[in-house]
């Protein structure tokens, strides 16, 4: 979603790494520039697809399924809007397939669209991040007892505190509208957090998400999740997830799973979104 930063680039238009006294140093100016003409369509979460068990059960046709996510984002302002933003429509789809059962059934489909502002964040003429705020719609497309719907109006922001280490996080306030999830907070929370830590050549991924359930115990939905580039060049990557919690998928939000996956992901450039 953001412009190339802390990673060599050498397409026209990316931003340039400047190499000083061991510390890595931006062209400010060009990566404002970067920004502005950046793409306009392009990734905007992780795009996976995993496959696996859940763990402390008994493998099933119907519990060993594939999970797979398509996230997107288009850029509606070619210059920055007030505050230094920029204004985003995304669309994020998360599917639960039982590729195993007859027919092969998608038994859940979660739909995310929603509208959003960017901004970069420069400390002391260095990119640092981004924050931003969104309007989110989440929903299952089913009518009847199975319909689930939530709305989210979220603020958050992604801070790089090292080249290799990305700190993130991300609290909403919530529009429950569906009828069938009134309890949704109880089980897919309030706010997240997590970390993303990259290898010195940027080949190995590792990260994890920790989203807070209402209440004030420590009750958290975990997402770990490592990643191998296959190619020094590309952005698909060898993927494992581990999911432990409630809230994976709108239509079972509030039974517990703890499954792992193995599959692979396309990456976006700089840091992935949660």
């Amino acid at each position: 979603m953001l412009a190339c930063a802390f990673v060599m680039c050498t397409a026209p238009g990316y931003a340039q790494i400047v190499a000083t006294n061991h510390e890595e140093v931006l062209d400010i100016d060009s990566l404002r520039r970067d920004f502005d003409n950046q793409s306009y369509f392009g990734l905007y979460k992780d795009n996976y697809f995993v496959f696996g068990p859940p763990i402390g059960q008994k493998p099933t046709k119907s519990n060993t399924n594939v999970k797979f996510q398509i996230s997107i984002a288009q850029k509606l302002t070619r210059s920055t809007l007030p505050w230094g933003t920029y204004l985003y429509l995304f669309y994020t789809q998360k599917v639960f397939w039982n590729v195993l059962e007859n027919s092969m059934p998608m038994p859940d489909l979660n739909f995310n669209p929603g509208i959003g502002l960017a901004k970069p964040l420069f400390v002391r003429n260095r990119f640092i991040g981004k924050a931003f705020f969104l309007i989110e719609h989440e929903s299952n497309g089913k009518d009847g007892e199975k319909s689930r719907s939530w709305n989210k109006i979220s603020f958050g922001a992604s801070i790089l505190i090292d080249p290799n280490i990305i700190v993130h996080g991300k609290i909403w306030i919530p529009i429950v509208d569906g009828m069938n999830n009134k309890d949704i907070l109880n089980y897919s929370g309030i706010y997240q957090v997590g970390m993303q830590v990259y290898s010195n050549n940027r080949r190995l991924t590792g990260s994890v998400l920790l989203t807070k359930r209402r209440g004030f115990n420590l009750n958290y939905n975990t997402t770990i999740e490592l990643a191998y580039r296959f190619l020094k060049r590309d952005n698909q990557y060898f993927f494992l997830q581990y999911y432990n919690g409630y809230g994976e998928g709108l239509l079972d939000y509030n039974v517990f799973h703890s499954q792992l996956r193995i599959g692979i992901v396309i990456k976006p450039r700089l840091f992935s979104e949660f």
